[in-house]
């Protein structure tokens, strides 16, 4: 199935935007993990974990496949590179807001951001 962008995108920063399923991303990027290692440092069952990866395989951010009678789960990380570029996008702004702000900052008290400056 093909997804446009807008839609693939809207898929995966909602699967992003839960604490549990960034977790798991998280867990897998380490490589694969069976379903019931994913549950069990979360506390959750094996119910729930697999409603999130539905969520996370709906985004393509996560494979699944059976292994005699374990499903094992695997990140599929290109995935994570397409919402990364869109968030470059954005980059330039924030980086000059943020560098804007510590001038500003400095402006208002040049000895708290350079210790070395306070010594006598």
């Amino acid at each position: 199935m093909v997804k446009s962008n807008a839609a693939r995108l809207d898929s995966i920063f909602h699967a992003l935007a839960d604490p549990t399923r960034r977790a798991i991303l998280h867990d897998v990027s380490a490589g694969e993990k069976s379903v019931g290692d994913l549950a069990r440092p979360h506390a959750l069952t094996l119910a729930a974990v697999s409603k999130h990866l539905k969520v996370l395989e709906a985004a393509e951010l996560v494979a699944r496949q059976r292994r005699g009678s374990f499903q094992i789960v695997r990140l599929n990380a290109p995935v994570l590179h397409e919402a990364d570029q869109w968030l470059a996008y954005y980059r330039p702004f924030w980086s000059a807001r943020l560098d804007g702000l510590a001038q500003h900052l400095e402006a208002q008290h040049p000895k708290a951001h350079h210790p070395e400056k306070n010594s006598p």
